[in-house]
């Protein structure tokens, strides 16, 4: 079969979507000043699966009541959402953001490889793994070479969030079959947010113990909306969509895109300066996603059949 190729509304479904999932980083950065990380992972999922589930009602449509599409959604979640959330979160207290940035880059990596042994339809092919290596030196040249210097220590660290990258990339596999149900995009976005909010809240209980908690402020609680709503709500509906139209090798293309957009919003919002490193990583990742999409090395194949 074919291998599946994006067009103009998928590529600006996945910009809006790295734009969606850049932010986090913004609402994160004003959450963690006053609730714990289980806390808020938790509270994120919740808060989306009330409100995807009122727009699933006020758009006609219906929530699936059988134990197998439940039990997808479920495990969904806990593919999507539970075990990268967990590894990404313990992973972090022992290594600098910018490395978990950089190995969390792998998923496309992990996805060319997961998705050639377990679909019919997105084999690898020279020019996408060519692309996503090149993607990937993009992401860790944006981020800065300097992080790579604690590469060696924390060795579990690592491994933990390089886990949570593979995590991701099986979540985009087992995504495909929401679209074999016949199931519009917010319905598996509503069903893996509420199983993940189900298999969550018990570890934020135990862990964070938030009835002890002191009351958020008002711009807490406004981060976490911004949080729920826009970075996972909305990005989730995005994320299915692009998902049945382009394929899971191609959804995990977003977390190159995903560093372009945070360090674009801390430009534009919080007045954070650009450097030359990021505008050469911007460069690379889109000579990647180029490479990726294939268009790198038809254009002058073209271009000497129509001389």
């Amino acid at each position: 079969m074919s291998q599946k190729s994006m067009g103009a509304v998928e590529w600006g479904m996945l910009v809006a979507l790295s734009i969606l999932w850049g932010g986090s980083f913004l609402f994160n950065g004003i959450l963690v000043r006053e609730l714990p990380p289980f806390t808020i992972v938790t509270a994120r999922v919740a808060i989306a699966a009330i409100a995807l589930h009122v727009i699933v009602r006020a758009t006609g449509h219906a929530m699936p009541k059988d134990r197998q599409t439940w039990l997808a959604f479920f495990g969904m979640g806990f593919l999507n959402n539970v075990i990268p959330f967990l590894l990404i979160v313990w992973g972090q207290t022992h290594i600098a953001s910018g490395l978990a940035s950089i190995l969390n880059a792998t998923t496309p990596l992990f996805a060319v490889v997961v998705a050639h042994f377990l679909t019919e339809d997105e084999k690898m092919t020279g020019n996408r793994l060519i692309g996503v290596i090149v993607g990937f030196a993009g992401v860790a040249l944006m981020i800065g070479p300097s992080v790579l210097a604690s590469l060696g220590s924390n060795v579990l660290a690592q491994l933990a969030v390089l886990g949570a990258a593979f995590s991701y990339s099986l979540a985009g596999i087992f995504g495909r079959r929401f679209r074999r149900m016949g199931l519009a995009p917010i319905i598996p976005a509503a069903g893996q947010v509420t199983g993940s909010a189900i298999l969550l809240l018990p570890i934020a209980l135990f862990a964070d113990r938030p009835w002890t908690l002191a009351m958020p402020s008002t711009e807490t609680w406004l981060a976490l909306a911004g949080l729920a709503i826009l970075s996972t709500a909305v990005a989730y509906v995005l994320f299915f969509r692009i998902l049945a139209t382009a394929g899971a090798t191609n959804l995990m293309l977003v977390t190159f895109l995903i560093p372009v957009s945070a360090i674009l919003l801390g430009a534009l919002i919080l007045g954070e300066s650009l450097q030359p490193k990021h505008f050469i990583g911007m460069a690379l990742i889109a000579v990647g996603l180029a490479a990726i999409d294939g268009r790198l090395f038809t254009l002058p194949l073209r271009r000497r059949v129509g001389t």
